[in-house]
């Protein structure tokens, strides 16, 4: 059976940061207006003016990928420079507190801030998002319901956020908890079919609970305007190597549980309640923790969960030319993710300052035009 495309769409958000202070800057109006003219729509606004977000064209493979994020990242530092500013991929900042950050003049931001109030402003968070082109609906949602059991798997790989108001927190993702303070985020539930689907979306748009689709924020979603499974578990990574990974193992998870459907077999389905356990796992300890085995009824190291997970996606990587991509996993369990990194920077130092650097010098490797 010959996989279907698989296209791949990255989003990321950056912070801006003041390079003098190290702190978070509220520039997002003067970066979109020069922006948009080099980069198009490919450069947004979020909530808070502190933040720019950018969106690759769709690719149709992981190389095509990186090349499109490469020049993204590379834009816009060279746009944040020529500002006397920086920009740092890292899912929370080391020390900037969401009580100082201006909230961006937008319609959607106003009407967040009027819906979620002080939950809203303390959304000082960044992530990164992976779109996998499914155009069939009904493989769209089996894929999803599969796939809900590897978003711990995907975190604990792409942790960037130990940091929070200046304290290190003692969890890896940070972010995570910060997010599921607002409805309709965390884990989806499973749905027996597209209809199902569709049927409790209508219910939370025809009882006021939502407006739009696009408000419900769980960590793996259909997209509601485009035909992509939307992937949104991850922290943002800070080395493009690492995000170019984590979209790549993404792809070849949904590639292989593809497969598996071909063949009349599939991933078993487990309960919401273990699988929140393992993403607890992973925002307290990344890959330093143990994830547990659900099959074997048995905690075992992330790392090895990890390594396990290169097995099982692996007669479907060549096919998709993402093989160095994903074998980055290898580096990532060896070297520790941002956050590790960002720990030991701090242990070092004692200085979040540095961390900061840390982050700003990380965002730009390996994304030089030569």
């Amino acid at each position: 059976m010959q996989l279907p495309e698989l296209t791949i769409g990255i989003e990321e958000e950056y912070q801006i940061i003041d390079p003098e202070s190290r702190e978070l800057k509220s520039y997002i109006q003067e970066l979109l207006s020069q922006g948009q003219a080099v980069l198009h729509d490919q450069i947004k606004s979020e909530f808070l003016q502190s933040q720019v977000e950018v969106g690759s064209q769709i690719c149709r493979n992981i190389k095509e990928a990186r090349l499109e994020l490469t020049r993204l990242r590379r834009t816009i530092n060279e746009l944040a420079q020529a500002n006397g500013l920086r920009v740092a991929a890292a899912s929370t900042h080391p020390f900037s507190r969401w009580e100082k950050q201006d909230i961006t003049a937008s319609e959607r931001s106003l009407k967040l801030e009027e819906d979620m109030g002080e939950l809203a402003r303390r959304l000082l968070i960044f992530g990164m998002h992976v779109h996998i082109g499914i155009e069939d609906k009904e493989l769209m949602i089996d894929v999803m319901n599969q796939a809900r059991y590897f978003l711990p798997h995907i975190l604990a790989l792409s942790t960037s956020s130990p940091f929070w108001d200046g304290r290190n927190t003692r969890l890896k993702s940070y972010r995570s908890v910060i997010f599921e303070n607002l409805p309709r985020s965390g884990l989806p539930p499973s749905f027996d079919s597209w209809a199902d689907f569709q049927g409790f979306v209508d219910t939370l748009v025809r009882t006021g609970c939502i407006d739009e689709p696009s408000k419900i924020w769980w960590d793996v979603r259909p997209h509601s305007k485009f035909p992509t499974l939307e992937f949104r578990v991850s922290d943002i990574c800070t080395r493009v190597d690492e995000a170019i990974c984590i979209a790549a193992l993404i792809q070849a998870i949904v590639a292989k549980l593809i497969r598996l459907r071909a063949a009349n077999m599939s991933w078993r389905l487990y309960r919401h309640h273990l699988i929140e356990e393992n993403k607890w796992r992973a925002v307290r300890y990344g890959l330093d923790g143990k994830m547990i085995d659900f099959g074997a009824r048995q905690e075992v190291p992330a790392r090895f969960l990890a390594s396990e997970l290169l097995n099982f996606v692996d007669d479907v990587v060549d096919e998709l030319g993402s093989r160095e991509e994903v074998e980055y996993v290898h580096t990532i369990l060896k070297g520790g993710t941002s956050a590790d990194r960002q720990l030991q920077t701090y242990r070092q130092t004692n200085d979040l300052r540095t961390v900061v650097d840390q982050l700003i010098e990380e965002t730009s490797e390996g994304c030089s035009a030569d």
